[in-house]
């Protein structure tokens, strides 16, 4: 998590500039957005491994596209907090000397977040931002892999994880009336635990690095 010190430090050090205008206070905008989920999830760390993994095994999460909303409420007129809410589902296969194993088969992911944003330039005008806040990721009915499950695993899980997100983007607006264009990235850093289990006994536990980098764009409408 040493990568997400220096943009914390330099949030903070906007946040700290006087003069902010009040303007905007109280403005909310919703955004509703196409948005691109790209993963790492290779093994950071081997836990337990009684099936014995060969060496050189490695994992790849695959990307999805799926809609999203975000809602963000404005503390002052360059302050704002935003939260977004989404499902994504993914697998996650083998590389390396795992290549071509299925190992998890449709994972599906709620990215609880919640991010400080600073705004540059004026209401009303382009405005780039940068961002930063907590991430809680929940996962729901994953299964085992094609291969795991030929090699007798009959459930999987990957635990519920904390972590953090970066965030940069540009809002431009479109017309008079509160309507803009969004473009968004986030990128996560998130290190969730995978177990396997058969009948029941755990047979391997891995450590993922998931950090996903998420891509949004979309229309937003300033209420």
């Amino acid at each position: 998590m040493k990568k997400s010190v220096v943009p914390f430090a330099v949030l903070a050090a906007l946040l700290a500039v006087p003069g902010q205008a009040m303007a905007q206070s109280g403005e909310v905008h919703f955004k509703i957005l196409g948005t691109l989920v790209a993963p790492d999830g290779k093994i950071r760390d081997v836990k337990l491994d009684r099936i014995g993994l060969p060496a050189g095994s490695q994992t790849k999460a695959n990307d999805n596209f799926v809609p999203t909303v975000a809602i963000e409420y404005f503390l002052a007129d360059s302050i704002s907090v935003e939260t977004i809410a989404g499902v994504t589902q993914h697998d996650v296969d083998g590389r390396g000397a795992l290549a071509g194993a299925g190992l998890v088969s449709n994972a599906k992911i709620v990215p609880a977040t919640v991010t400080l944003k600073y705004h540059f330039g004026k209401a009303g005008g382009i405005r780039p931002y940068v961002g930063v806040g907590p991430s809680y990721f929940i996962f729901i009915n994953e299964k085992p892999g094609a291969t795991t499950r030929t090699l007798g695993a009959t459930s999987q899980k990957i635990n519920d994880t904390v972590g953090a997100a970066l965030q940069a983007g540009v809002d431009v607006p479109i017309n008079g009336k509160g309507m803009f264009v969004s473009v968004d990235a986030k990128r996560y850093f998130m290190r969730p635990l995978a177990s396997w289990r058969a009948n029941g006994v755990e047979v391997l536990r891995t450590r993922h690095e998931l950090d996903p980098w998420v891509i949004s764009a979309g229309l937003g409408f300033r209420f």
